[in-house]
C-alpha cells in the first residue's frame, strides 16, 4: 500500500515537471527572441520601431508598421471569409447531413489539413490571384495585379477551414441530444432549437475554434509568402499588396546578414509574432472566461 502511494507521489511530481517545462518552453523562446532582438533596440525605440514605415535596412532604419498592418489584415480577412462558411458547414454536418454524406464530406474536410502549405500557395498564385485580377479587382478598383492581401486572405481562409470545421462540428457532437429534444418537443423548429440551444450551448467551444484558426493565420507563411505580393507598404485597401512578419522573416533570413542590425531586425519581427499572438491568446482566453462563466450562471 505504501509502495502505491509512493509511486503516485512521483508520477504526480513528473507530470508537474513535465508541464513547468512545456510551460518553461514559451518562456525560453520569447527570452532568446529578446535577447537577439536588443541590438536594434538599442539603436531605436520601441515607438520608433513599431510607428514608422520606412523600411531602409542599409541606413539602419526598420519601420514595422507596414509588415504588423499587412499581418492584421490578411489574418482579418482570412477569419471574416472562413468563419461563416466553416460554422454553417459544422452545424449542417452536426444537424442535417445524412449518415451516408458525413462519411464522404469529412475526410475530405479532414484531407484539406494535410495538404502542405507550399500546394495552397501554389494554388493562390494560379488561381485566386488571377481570379482577383480579373473577376474581382475590375468592379473596385482600376487596376490590381491580384497579389493583394485579399488574395493572401482567401488562401489562409481554406487553409484554416479544416481546422475550425473539426472542432466545431466536435463540440456540436458533445452537445447532449436531450436538450436539442426537450427544445423541439416545446414546439421550436430545427433551426430555432440550433440558434437558441446549440450555438448557446457551443458558444465557448466556437471561440476557442476561431482562436486557434487565428493564431494559425497569425503564423502562415509560405502560401501568404507566394500571393501578397511582398511590398513594404501599409495597405489601405483589399486588393494592395502587403507584407506580413512571416513572410518579411522567411523571405530575408539568412541573407544579407552582412548588414549591421538585419541579423537582430528580424529576430524582432520574430518577436513581434510571438507577442501578438501571446496577447491574443491571453485575451481571448479572459474572453472565453467570462463567456463560460455568463452561459453557467
Amino acid at each position: 500500500m505504501q509502495l502505491r502511494l509512493i509511486k503516485d507521489k512521483i508520477i504526480s511530481k513528473l507530470m508537474l515537471v513535465f508541464t513547468l517545462a512545456s510551460v518553461s518552453i514559451v518562456i525560453i523562446i520569447g527570452i532568446g527572441l529578446y535577447y537577439r532582438s536588443l541590438p536594434v533596440l538599442n539603436n531605436s525605440s520601441w515607438g520608433q520601431l513599431l510607428s514608422s514605415s520606412v523600411w531602409k535596412p542599409m541606413k539602419g532604419l526598420f519601420g514595422f508598421y507596414p509588415f504588423i498592418m499587412g499581418t492584421l489584415w490578411v489574418t482579418a480577412i482570412s477569419i471574416i471569409i472562413a468563419l461563416p462558411l466553416c460554422l454553417l458547414t459544422s452545424f449542417y454536418l452536426s444537424e442535417y447531413a445524412h449518415t451516408r454524406v458525413k462519411r464522404i464530406l469529412i475526410p475530405f474536410v479532414n484531407l484539406l489539413s494535410g495538404i502542405p502549405p507550399v500546394i495552397f500557395g501554389v494554388w493562390g498564385v494560379l488561381f485566386i490571384v488571377p481570379f482577383v485580377q480579373n473577376y474581382i479587382a475590375p468592379h473596385f478598383v482600376e487596376y490590381s495585379t491580384g497579389y493583394s492581401v485579399l488574395a493572401g486572405g482567401l488562401v489562409l481562409a481554406v487553409m484554416i477551414f479544416p481546422l475550425i470545421v473539426s472542432i466545431v462540428n466536435e463540440v456540436l457532437n458533445t452537445i447532449p441530444q436531450e436538450l436539442k429534444d426537450a427544445s423541439l418537443a416545446l414546439g421550436a423548429t430545427k433551426w430555432e432549437t440550433i440558434k437558441k440551444v446549440t450555438i448557446r450551448k457551443a458558444l465557448p467551444g466556437i471561440v476557442a475554434a476561431t482562436v486557434l484558426a487565428i493564431s494559425r493565420a497569425f503564423g502562415e507563411t509560405i502560401a501568404v509568402l507566394m500571393v501578397c505580393g511582398n511590398n513594404a507598404v501599409v495597405p489601405h485597401s483589399v486588393f494592395d499588396t502587403g507584407y506580413p512578419l512571416p513572410a518579411l522573416i522567411a523571405n530575408n533570413y539568412g541573407e544579407m546578414m552582412s548588414i549591421p542590425l538585419y541579423d537582430s531586425a528580424l529576430m524582432f519581427a520574430a518577436l513581434l509574432l510571438f507577442i501578438i499572438i501571446l496577447l491574443f491568446n491571453v485575451i481571448s482566453r479572459i474572453i472565453l472566461n467570462r463567456l463560460e462563466r455568463n452561459l453557467a450562471g
